[in-house]
């Protein structure tokens, strides 16, 4: 599911394996912060603010939880490390603050095959208006297939099918130059076999970029909200998110490098512990058509883990490729002795 395409997919990377780079990076990211401490000194605690009402223990069971799954073949390639990117209309559902990155109107659809009889797909679309700021819209679902019924005497009552829908609409703008503020607002729809959960919730997000080192940091805070209406009264939490990340292309390396720490609210214990939810995503530019992508989310690959059995849980490898303005995107995620997930995206400017 996932990208635009406009000229500039660009930013963010962080090259782990380069200490002396990782250390400039985070001295790069130090200046920054420094430069615009009055935006990046509120950010953190206004978001923690607004997490606070919400902040529990990982919501894996929420009727909600689609709302965490990948967005776009391109994103979850990248295995979610995304907080940061920009010009890609799919990144309203990350950080809505990345759509005033569009420079042309850009739209993007896409179908994920998830295991069993499962699919989801999404549609997203974005630009700027002059004048005005930058608008997106976009919607996601999941379908989990029919299932067959029975009564309490195990009488079949008929096939019933249950799905999920959500719709966004974001915002973005310049708060001042190279620093964007964006917001969007969404309606969530859960349905089983008649009966019926709605939520509704919110998303915010900034992005800073500093041109020169090719630096991108961005955080968002993902489904503030609440549900409207319940499954037989029983009242459950949105899959709240907080994340913050960083995004550079290495100067000589065609190279797109990334990383981002989710679920920041959550407070499974020591500060270790709450930076354990990361990922790391690299896009390669092979040529003007072609580029590969690889991921790693250490969050799943510990979530998958079945003993001592982990296998390639966690890791996600793609490809895209431009054809006549119109790009293809493909994405594989392991989920490790579970079987794997597949996404494509079809995505062009306007």
């Amino acid at each position: 599911m996932n990208i635009p395409i406009s000229a500039n997919r660009s930013n963010f990377a962080f090259p782990l394996l380069d200490i002396g780079g990782l250390i400039r990076y985070i001295h790069l990211i130090m200046l920054a912060a420094l430069t615009y401490r009055r935006i990046f000194a509120a950010l953190p605690a206004l978001l923690l603010a607004l997490a606070a009402p919400h902040a529990a223990t990982a919501q894996e069971t929420t009727a909600f939880a689609f709302l965490r799954n990948d967005v776009g073949a391109r994103a979850a390639a990248l295995a979610g490390s995304v907080t940061a990117v920009t010009g890609d209309p799919t990144l309203l559902f990350y950080n809505p603050a990345s759509i005033g990155t569009l420079t042309v109107p850009s739209g993007s659809a896409g179908f994920f095959k998830h295991l069993l009889d499962i699919n989801a797909g999404y549609v997203a679309y974005g630009q700027e208006i002059a004048g005005f700021g930058s608008v997106g819209a976009g919607v996601v679902y999941t379908n989990y297939g029919s299932f067959d019924g029975a009564d309490d005497f195990d009488n079949p009552t008929g096939t019933f099918s249950v799905s999920d829908i959500a719709f966004s609409a974001g915002y973005a703008n310049t708060l001042e130059e190279n620093v964007l503020y964006g917001g969007a607002v969404k309606f969530i729809y859960s349905s089983i076999a008649g009966y019926h959960a709605t939520a509704l919730a919110a998303d915010a997000g900034i992005l800073y970029r500093i041109p020169a080192s090719r630096l991108t940091l961005g955080a968002s805070i993902r489904n503030i909200g609440s549900e409207t209406s319940t499954y037989d009264g029983v009242r459950e939490q949105l899959p709240l998110d907080l994340a913050v990340g960083a995004s550079v292309i290495p100067r000589g390396l065609p190279l797109l490098l990334n990383v981002d720490f989710h679920r920041l609210n959550e407070n499974p214990g020591t500060f270790i512990d709450r930076l354990s939810a990361f990922t790391v995503g690299g896009e390669f530019t092979l040529s003007s058509v072609f580029r590969a992508r690889f991921g790693y989310n250490n969050q799943s690959r510990r979530d998958l883990q079945t003993g001592t059995a982990s296998g390639l849980a966690g890791f996600s490898a793609g490809i895209g490729v431009t054809i006549s303005g119109t790009v293809v995107d493909y994405s594989l995620s392991s989920l490790g002795v579970i079987g794997n997930l597949h996404r494509i995206s079809v995505s062009a400017a306007f």
